[in-house]
């Protein structure tokens, strides 16, 4: 199945660009989904607090992803 991916902040930067389509296989789970975007862009490695959100919340790691999902990477954030 491939799904939509909403990038924010370094994550932008790593995927090059906003929206990324990503093939995962069918029953894919969050961190089946964090896994493959490690394997594939290993920069993603360095975010010790990526959280993913599915549908507008929090995915926890064993939420099954579906193509009709909203998808958004949330990278830490730091402020002052």
């Amino acid at each position: 199945m491939k799904i939509k991916v909403l990038c924010f902040g370094i994550t932008r930067d790593i995927l090059g660009g906003f929206e990324k389509e990503i093939e995962l296989p069918e029953g894919a789970s969050v961190a089946f989904l964090k896994q493959r975007l490690t394997d594939e862009y290993p920069q993603f490695q360095k975010l010790n607090s990526l959280r993913i959100a599915v549908n507008e919340e929090y995915g926890n790691e064993e939420l099954v992803i579906t193509e009709r999902d909203e998808i958004v990477l949330i990278p830490p954030v730091s402020g002052g």
